[in-house]
């Protein structure tokens, strides 16, 4: 894939995540728009409204402005005033993060991976322009500044850290900006990078277990809430498509609603409205918006509500002593593995999920219409204050003390978690290391093969030149050593004849003498006719031919002993 189809490829993939986002609200605001309101209506109202709910969705600011006729029918004291949106309904962004991520995916298996982001993102950040340029009205104007920087933003994370995850994976070339992060990483000592990846481990893995168990407790109020949330449904009166519009919506905030159960989980609560507060320790409501899922909120003191605030701390204790040999063998292989490192881990990780859980709740929080719901949602920073102190403490003691000894046991004999650990990593390293070892003896013996097959063939071919060898234009053109070869040995056919040796006389034999004596009578000769060639058996042959071989020994050996008398 060159330079140009992945520019194209991640463009399409940014058009992909905005569409599928804005699309969303447009076909069911479309489809009121066609069988409720029969057509009558500008459709670019309808078009303005789906924007205007997926910029709110990624934390964009709307400001909103009712006439005077609407603003003193709504009955409401300042509705006249202009009306800012500032909570954002986090179930868009949860879906751009998750579109993101399947884009970084798929860009990073191309072969021009930044090229690919840069596009990516650029091609969000122009269309998320264009929308917001396009939903601007004198009735509902969101942020144009934010419209453009904060969902590009909640596209861009994901996708950079998703594309960074595969690029590792595939152990790919690191890009130039990467490079210069990893090194200036690497400069750091190693004490402050071991406690802040640990850190981070435990913070971030404690506030998803929060986050986990709040959306089982969503859960839990919605299904034994169920009959409220029909009744809100049906005073509601709005047909099947303006039902569908309000489950939308709902869904939109779900995730919202689910970091407010985190907030009452950590202890500090949320606000329904200027006044109000729901918490384990005490809940005050007050008048309330027709809204279903809102029917599924405690509206009353729950009885063991302060057993909420355990979840946060056991949720800690448990992440830090899942990891504890972990981190402890990465204390120890830095050389810092104390007391001291170990608080301070705890205490980082206590502070990394404050700022998430705190992040999450800002963005679950503020202005939701006017009046009382000016003030919708948790209080970011006693929420990440909380967090924070009911994470690290839980950590650092999970971090210094053994269970075993806090049980009364002896540790003689049993392994500490982190040399258990640093057993396992030394494994991991030498069954690398001979996996390598393995993998160069293989190519070493697959190249000698392939110099023997090579001077098997030149032989054949009859190159016996002496000098250095050529590579060929297969192999490795580098540094081959230079071989002479030795030159090949005459054969027979290419030696010299020798001069034939003057044929001595003919003697008779002492036997054919004797025979010739004792001869009474003529001797019959009997020529033995010649044997077609290729008759007879093999063995015949070659008896006969040792037979003659033996008498002509004889013979030159009679020859020589008369020569010598």
């Amino acid at each position: 894939m060159n330079r140009p189809v992945t520019a194209v490829f991640a463009a399409l993939e940014a058009l992909l995540v905005v569409g599928i986002g804005v699309g969303l609200p447009v076909v069911v605001l479309s489809s009121l728009w066609a069988f409720q309101y029969g057509l009558q209506i500008d459709w670019i109202v309808f078009w303005r409204a789906a924007v205007d709910v997926w910029l709110v969705g990624h934390g964009v600011d709307l400001t909103l402005q009712l006439s005077p006729a609407k603003a003193a029918a709504s009955g409401v004291a300042g509705a006249d005033a202009p009306i800012s949106v500032t909570i954002a309904a986090l179930g868009f962004s949860v879906l751009t993060v998750l579109l993101a991520v399947r884009a970084g995916r798929a860009i990073a298996e191309t072969p021009h991976r930044v090229m690919g982001v840069l596009v990516s993102t650029g091609a969000f950040a122009l269309l998320s322009t264009g929308l917001a340029a396009s939903a601007r009205h004198e009735l509902a104007t969101p942020s144009f500044v934010q419209g453009i920087v904060l969902p590009t933003l909640v596209y861009a994370v994901p996708l950079v850290a998703m594309a960074e995850v595969t690029r590792r994976r595939r152990d790919a070339e690191p890009d130039p900006v990467t490079g210069w992060v990893a090194r200036t990483v690497g400069r750091l000592p190693d004490a402050v990078r071991v406690v802040t990846a640990a850190a981070l481990r435990i913070g971030v893995g404690s506030a998803a277990v929060l986050l986990a168990v709040s959306g089982l407790v969503v859960g839990l109020l919605l299904v034994t809430s169920y009959a409220e949330l029909i009744t809100l449904y049906e005073g509601a009166h709005g047909g099947f498509l303006g039902g569908l519009a309000l489950t939308l919506g709902q869904l939109a905030l779900l995730p919202d609603l689910v970091v407010w159960a985190a907030s009452w989980l950590v202890g500090p609560g949320f606000a329904l409205g200027t006044g109000s507060g729901v918490s384990p320790l005490g809940t005050t409501v007050g008048p309330l918006p027709a809204v279903p899922f809102l029917g599924a909120l405690p509206t009353a003191d729950l009885p063991f509500g302060f057993v909420g605030l355990l979840v946060p701390v056991v949720a800690s204790f448990v992440v830090a002593t899942l990891l504890r040999g972990r981190v402890h063998a990465a204390l120890r292989r830095a050389g810092v593995d104390d007391l001291l490192r170990r608080v301070v881990v705890g205490v980082a990780a206590g502070v990394v999920a404050g700022l998430a859980v705190g992040l999450l709740a800002w963005a679950a929080s503020g202005s939701a219409g006017p009046g009382r719901l000016v003030d919708v949602g948790p209080d970011p920073l006693l929420v990440g204050a909380f967090a924070a102190l009911e994470v690290g403490l839980p950590a650092a003691l999970a971090l210094t003390l053994s269970i075993r000894k806090f049980l009364g046991h002896d540790d003689e004999g049993h392994d500490d978690d982190g040399r258990e650990e640093d057993r396992r990593e030394d494994a991991r390293r030498d069954d690398a290391r001979r996996e390598h070892t393995r993998r160069e003896s293989d190519l070493r013996a697959a190249g000698a093969g392939r110099d023997r097959d090579r001077d098997r063939d030149r032989d054949r071919d009859g190159a016996h030149a002496v000098g250095p060898e050529i590579p060929d234009g297969h192999g490795d053109a580098e540094a081959t050593p230079s071989r002479r070869r030795l030159p090949r040995l005459p054969t027979r056919a290419s030696l010299p004849s020798l001069p034939s040796l003057p044929s001595l006389p003919s003697i008779p034999s002492r036997r054919r003498r004797e025979h010739d004596d004792d001869a009474t009578g003529p001797i019959d000769v009997v020529a033995t006719p010649p044997e077609p060639a290729g008759t007879g058996t093999g063995t015949g042959t070659a008896s006969g031919s040792a037979r003659g071989a033996r008498d002509d020994d004889g013979d030159a050996t009679e020859q020589i002993d008369g020569l010598t008398r």
